[in-house]
């Protein structure tokens, strides 16, 4: 099958990482995940990866129950690095060149962001992991993601989740939620529709990023969202 993008940025919750477990890193789930992966690198497809810090730490959640929320935020980017040092492990398992890039210094394990030089590491063939958010607290890993999408100059943010599109309350909840195949930035906004949070939303507007709201747990749909595929909901302008 023949690729319909050349350059993505795929966003993986922290969650998504941990598997049935709940909690900390699945190393079969992290290994699923490259190997997916793998197969979209094989099409030529230049790809940014962003991983939220969730299965380790959630910012929010440990601000609400009384932690400082900046010192809270700042555990929730290192969490982040974690998991992208975890799945670029899994990534060069399987031969393929990956590349941790980090808001924050951390110089043992990851090399600082610099823009120039993650455009620099796609055009090679290299995967490129974005970890530690923006380095800022006070914004979420979507912010984060759809930030470098515009900075890398992706054509898409393929934001994979556990549900197979965005709906208009949780379906996991509500067996009566409806499924929304099309979305406009401003109706998702309008609506408070919480498949990312708004401030991430705002700025895919703004730079008329495309935002494709996916299921990552059916084997095969991230190569299928690339090829083409009509999966999931896509938000637009």
């Amino acid at each position: 099958m023949k690729p319909q993008y050349r350059r993505l940025l795929l966003k993986i919750s922290g969650e998504a990482l941990a598997g049935e477990g709940g909690f900390g890193i699945c190393p079969t789930v992290s290994s699923r995940i490259a190997a997916e992966i793998r197969d979209v690198h094989a099409l030529g497809v230049e790809l940014g990866i962003v991983i939220g810090g969730g299965n380790i730490i959630r910012g929010m959640t440990a601000a609400a129950a009384g932690m400082d929320r900046t010192a809270a935020d700042y555990m929730g980017m290192m969490a982040s690095v974690i998991n992208a040092v975890a799945m670029q492990d899994a990534l060069e398992k399987l031969g393929i060149p990956t590349r941790v890039l980090s808001a924050l210094e951390i110089k043992q394990v990851a090399e600082i962001y610099i823009r120039r030089r993650a455009v620099r590491h796609l055009e090679k063939g290299r995967v490129v992991i974005f970890a530690a958010g923006t380095g800022n607290p006070y914004f979420t890993t979507d912010t984060a993601a759809t930030l470098r999408a515009s900075e890398i100059g992706a054509e898409m943010v393929l934001k994979a989740t556990r549900v197979d599109g965005v709906y208009d309350a949780d379906p996991e909840k509500h067996s009566d939620a409806k499924r929304f195949e099309r979305l406009s930035y401003d109706e998702a906004i309008r609506e408070n529709l919480r498949f990312m949070d708004q401030t991430a939303v705002a700025l895919c507007r703004e730079n008329k990023m495309p935002i494709l709201v996916f299921d990552m747990t059916v084997p095969g749909n991230i190569y299928k969202v690339v090829c083409g595929d009509k999966i999931g909901t896509l938000v637009s302008e």
